[in-house]
């Protein structure tokens, strides 16, 4: 019973996450977080400025409600059911981030180092504004987000879901051993 106010199983998750699935194929609806910036761009009128924009919102309008679980349910499990906010990653990890100048590394989600107030500066700002960029022309590219694509299109066996959910790997793997390095040095 202690698994419900810590972390739950990968068992317990994906089967929920299954579950969830399943219910959504078998009522014809797909399942993606970018897709709800486009609807509530549409619903604020983008509809009018881009046609990409100009499409029925209302008949996505129950992926909204997805949203709204992510942020609840965020908020709850971070504020209510968590007993320590520290990342559980490999020590050799934290060693080799701690050596490219993330000395919060393995204590916090997001490194103070980029994301903190105090420590915001001209690279930071740029850095978040480039990958900003970068992942909403991907995401828009690639037809979906990685949510969309490794949950929802792979769940319906869509060969260009596999095929961008390798190109995310990929170009997450690059980036950490190739660009990461190169940025923080």
């Amino acid at each position: 019973m202690s698994w419900i106010f810590g972390t739950w199983p990968w068992y317990v998750s994906g089967m929920g996450i299954a579950f969830v699935m399943f219910l959504l194929l078998m009522m014809g609806k797909k399942f993606g977080m970018s897709s709800n910036l486009r609807t509530l761009c549409s619903i604020c009128g983008a509809g009018k400025k881009a046609s990409f924009f100009n499409y029925d919102w209302k008949a996505q309008k129950w992926n909204l409600v997805v949203v709204a679980g992510v942020i609840i349910g965020g908020f709850i499990a971070n504020n209510f059911l968590t007993t320590d906010n520290a990342v559980q990653i490999d020590s050799e990890m934290v060693s080799e981030l701690k050596s490219l100048g993330f000395e919060s590394a393995g204590e916090a989600y997001l490194p103070k180092e980029i994301y903190g107030l105090e420590e915001m500066n001209l690279q930071s700002i740029l850095i978040l504004i480039i990958g900003g960029l970068l992942v909403g022309f991907g995401t828009r590219y690639a037809g979906g987000c990685t949510s969309g694509h490794a949950i929802s299109g792979l769940s319906s066996l869509q060969l260009p879901s596999l095929i961008a959910v390798i190109g995310f790997f990929a170009g997450g793997l690059f980036m950490i051993h190739v660009l990461f390095p190169i940025i923080f040095n």
